[in-house]
């Protein structure tokens, strides 16, 4: 297990700052630019980035950002949580020759998403940098909920969080080798309702680039993505507690299938 993330200081956060300043900075070409602005917007994993370059002739043009920047950038948004009051997740940072970066950080504010995620990104943006109750805007507590009625369908975490390097954290109570096994014939078993021919990369492992299952399957309650039993069986990451106690619940048994109405469901838990 890796130890949660260490909060920066103000001048650590602002070194970082201007190191993200100088990394925009150099995206334009010598010369011939007026501002560099970077928008960067993130819940949980979900992770969204713009940045324009705006030249002399006042004509702003989009650039893709360096993974190094993303980076530093997450870095960051980790290093400024507030225990009880969460960090912020939508910053917009501008530089200007001469006049060095500035710097703007949405700790409550919804941020202008390109594509809204779907509540799992919500849920662990809360799990990530938790907050106390009175500190969770409206609109996040809202996006959080997910599906509303009692019939709302349940995701999952597929780990706590990550630490100051980027990587997973893993803080939950293990599984039994025997029961291992149990759970994951259940999670291989229930219905798939979302599939992929494609892989997505390892957390764990990074060199592992097209490992893990982009597949969901759902048992009418949960709905989770095949990442859940993949890091189970090949890194022994169980599953969150309560998926688990629900698994326990049900003694194990996934249903053969789902009703359509339960479908919707959980179609619109991992999409909306």
């Amino acid at each position: 297990m890796t130890t949660p993330p260490v909060p920066l200081g103000p001048e650590q956060q602002q070194q970082l700052v201007n190191r993200i300043g100088h990394g925009l900075a150099s995206l334009a070409p010598p010369g011939t630019w007026r501002q560099v602005r970077a928008e960067y917007r993130a819940a949980g994993r979900h992770i969204e980035a713009d940045v324009v370059v705006t030249g002399q002739d006042g004509v702003p043009r989009a650039v893709q950002p360096p993974p190094e920047l993303l980076q530093l950038l997450g870095t960051l948004r980790a290093g400024m949580y507030r225990p009880g009051a969460g960090t912020w997740l939508g910053a917009v940072l501008t530089v200007d020759p001469g006049q060095g970066v500035g710097a703007d950080f949405g700790f409550d504010r919804e941020p202008r998403w390109r594509r809204t995620p779907p509540p799992i990104g919500f849920q662990d943006e809360l799990r990530l940098f938790p907050r106390a109750d009175q500190q969770v805007p409206d609109w996040l507590r809202r996006r959080a909920a997910g599906p509303s009625g009692e019939e709302g369908v349940r995701t999952p975490r597929i780990y706590d969080g990550l630490d100051a390097s980027g990587r997973p954290l893993v803080r939950r109570p293990p599984v039994a080798p025997a029961e291992a096994g149990q759970l994951l014939a259940y999670l291989d078993a229930a219905p798939v309702i979302l599939a992929s021919r494609s892989n997505g990369p390892d957390a764990f492992a990074p060199d592992r680039t097209d490992a893990v299952p982009l597949n969901f399957r759902t048992d009418g309650v949960w709905a989770w993505p095949g990442a859940v039993a993949y890091y189970l069986r090949e890194h022994g990451v169980p599953p969150d507690p309560e998926l688990v106690a629900h698994i326990r619940a049900r003694r194990y048994t996934a249903p053969d299938e789902v009703s359509e109405a339960a479908t919707d469901l959980a179609l619109a838990a991992i999409t909306q």
